[in-house]
């Protein structure tokens, strides 16, 4: 019997490989950029305590979460739309505003779901160069045509960490057609530190046609309960709450939610944490003589000899002999690099250890 047929383009999509996985606790696991600290001990007591409540139904449009992140970061709450973490967000909004026949622009080297939940559409991806690494907003600006529907960027962007300033991403939404929706995931903004930095708030009070997506998988350590958000001008938001399933956000990743924002102590550790290792890491790696992109977010991106025994995917391997798990990019674009996640100092100090073995070894990783 022959298979029923799925839409243009669902067949051209690669399943998403988080790459290799461990045991949990066996392995130190800096492949994923989560949170280092975990998270905030208030959002797990709700968490738990949510437990007794399984049983009834969730609000519909998370409106006490809602609230409670326009309170935390000065936002609307009614422009605030809750999703199962910010890929259902993506993923809802190409559903709602492109279709076959349409293009999705964003740049190269971006997260993979771009490209999924543009094919999953029947619609085009198109993808701008970098320069030196840095999205460029002449390349995005380029591409962009009468196809056009959505722009995505990440800021700061994955894998790189490298950031757009506030004025440059403003010259990106002024230069777009005026059809194309601009979609900024701000995933990591939370731990940038830079006076030209912002996460594009500003852009959708000021505009109906950009939107900001956050996440509570980095900064807030909330990875496993898969929530997110977006801050919307009034007409996407309409659209957003139109598309959406009826009870999209569970309970207890409500309460987890809730108790995550309004705890500004554990908020301001996990910054303060990421700023010192961050600081730490990259000057280390650097004095090891491996060439480090310069970074603002949770993680770093690791160049390694292009010839011989010591390239990226040598240094991969040799670092899960060690039980100590990276992302690496082979067969793409990047594949003389390693992105490695910010952990805790005593995981970082492992890391080094390793890394300082495996290029001393001889053998291509061999001691």
């Amino acid at each position: 019997m022959a298979a029923p047929i799925p839409k243009p383009g669902v067949l051209d999509i690669q399943p998403y490989d988080p790459g290799p996985a461990g045991a949990p606790g066996a392995v130190i696991e800096l492949s994923q950029n989560e949170g280092a600290l975990g998270p905030s001990p208030r959002a797990v007591a709700a968490f738990r305590e949510a437990a007794g409540s399984l049983h009834r139904y969730p609000e519909t449009s998370a409106t006490t979460l809602r609230s409670a992140i326009g309170k935390r970061f000065a936002l609307d709450p009614a422009g605030i739309v809750c999703g199962a973490a910010s890929d259902q967000l993506i993923m809802l909004l190409v559903q709602a505003y492109a279709g076959a026949g349409d293009e999705v622009l964003f740049p190269q080297h971006s997260f993979v779901l771009y490209e999924m939940a543009t094919r999953s559409h029947s619609a085009t991806p198109v993808t701008a160069p970098l320069r030196g690494l840095r999205i460029d907003v002449d390349a995005l600006l380029a591409r962009a045509g009468a196809r056009t529907r959505i722009c995505i960027v990440t800021n700061p962007n994955n894998p790189t960490g490298m950031y757009m300033p506030a004025g440059e991403m403003r010259r990106l939404r002024e230069g777009l057609p005026p059809q194309v929706l601009l979609l900024i995931d701000a995933a990591y903004s939370e731990f940038v530190v830079r006076d030209d930095y912002t996460a594009g708030a500003e852009l959708v009070e000021a505009r109906d046609d950009t939107v900001m997506l956050r996440t509570f998988s980095k900064i807030f350590g909330l990875a496993g309960l898969r929530l997110g958000w977006a801050y919307c001008p009034p007409p996407v938001a309409d659209v957003l709450n139109r598309v959406r399933s009826t009870y999209t956000i569970s309970s207890a990743a409500i309460a987890a939610g809730i108790a995550a924002v309004e705890d500004v102590g554990s908020y301001e550790r996990s910054v303060a944490h990421n700023t010192r290792c961050l600081a730490r890491l990259t000057a280390a790696l650097t004095d090891l003589g491996l060439p480090v992109v310069p970074s603002v977010a949770n993680f770093v991106l690791v160049e390694f000899p292009h010839e011989g025994p010591k390239g990226a995917a040598a240094a991969g391997a040799f670092l899960r002999t060690r039980g100590i798990l990276v992302r690496s990019f082979g067969g793409s674009a990047l594949p003389h690099h390693l992105r490695i996640s910010i952990g805790t100092d005593r995981e970082l100090q492992a890391l080094l250890d390793a890394l300082r073995d495996f290029l001393r070894s001889s053998e291509g990783g061999r001691p």
